[in-house]
């Protein structure tokens, strides 16, 4: 298992990826910024905001982590996302 450090995460939702989970361009070889669910064919899925996306994903991580709540999921993924090559400000 890779260490934290060289863990990829997908630079839209933030989670954790393996070469399974990679996006595919639209030549149909993979991405490594961005996960399956994010990305496809070279589009991303949704175009959603970055708030809508960290609620949706906050909901995710509660449900995957019960030990974590709502707001911890909210505050972690508002100091997180923008800084995700997706929503980053130039």
């Amino acid at each position: 298992m890779e260490n934290f450090e060289n863990q990829k995460f997908c630079q839209s939702c933030a989670m954790p990826m393996t070469e399974e989970l990679y996006g595919t361009t639209a030549d149909g070889s993979k991405n490594e910024d961005y996960c399956m669910c994010c990305f496809k064919d070279g589009e991303f899925t949704s175009d959603g905001t970055m708030e809508e996306m960290i609620a949706f994903c906050s909901e995710k991580m509660t449900e995957v982590h019960p030990e974590m709540d709502q707001e911890e999921a909210l505050q972690m993924m508002n100091e997180i996302f923008p800084k995700l090559k997706r929503w980053a400000k130039d």
